[in-house]
């Protein structure tokens, strides 16, 4: 998708883990692994599932409260470490949720300008979407490596920048409470999905204005969801 033409163009923004893909066991078994390497009992799937979209730092001091920010530091490294070590060996698989690969061309068709505003960084978010063909697709790609963590609107923000397009031409869509504020803090729509990691009770309790049970429910949510706000 190239060119962005004069004015406030509509911008779809989407979470990438827990949103387009489900890449719960590759995180839960990096995350585990890290623990080991600090000689920490691994914390349980759940409560991983609980951190997923927040920077690394952000999630070990999420996951380890009492602990000194060094080694939420440190933890965080061991992560990426073990990562990297899974992805050499072949062993991460980060499939699209079904109907993900549709519902992005059909809003790609309809005008929709595409973004990812992710926890990731941007080398992992660079070998999901070219695994899965889909890196020319999105206008503006945002990654932890260079924002605050989520719920910070910075990633908003500059991805609005780069498509053109204003707070009320714009929706932010994932599965996590910290897109939802993410999303709030900046002004725009905020669309749940049911098939992440937080439930969607939560998603509205933090102030999401519709919540997809499957994706090709989003097209016609954002339709709505613009047009109230022009």
């Amino acid at each position: 998708m190239t060119g962005v033409s004069a004015g406030p163009n509509r911008l779809a923004i989407f979470d990438c883990d827990g949103t387009l893909v489900d890449s719960q066991a590759n995180i839960c078994r990096a995350m585990a692994e890290a623990f080991i390497a600090e000689k920490l009992l691994p914390p349980a799937d759940p409560a991983i599932r609980r951190v997923v979209g927040l920077s690394l730092t952000e999630a070990m001091g999420a996951l380890l409260p009492d602990a000194d920010r060094d080694l939420h530091v440190r933890l965080g490294e061991s992560y990426k470490d073990a990562f990297r070590t899974l992805r050499a060996q072949g062993q991460v698989e980060e499939p699209l949720f079904p109907g993900i690969a549709e519902t992005l061309a059909m809003l790609e068709a309809e005008g929709w300008m595409l973004a990812v505003a992710t926890g990731k960084s941007d080398r992992g978010l660079a070998h999901c979407l070219e695994f899965h063909g889909l890196e020319k697709m999105f206008v503006s790609l945002q990654t932890a490596d260079r924002h605050p963590s989520k719920p910070h609107p910075s990633m908003i923000i500059e991805a609005m920048a780069d498509a053109g397009a204003l707070p009320e031409t714009s929706a932010m869509i994932g599965d996590t409470s910290f897109d939802i504020g993410m999303g709030v803090n900046a002004g725009c729509t905020t669309i749940g999905v049911a098939w992440g990691y937080h439930p969607p009770e939560e998603l509205f309790d933090e102030g999401a204005h519709f919540v997809a049970d499957r994706p090709d429910q989003l097209p016609e949510i954002l339709r709505l969801a613009i047009e109230v706000r022009a």
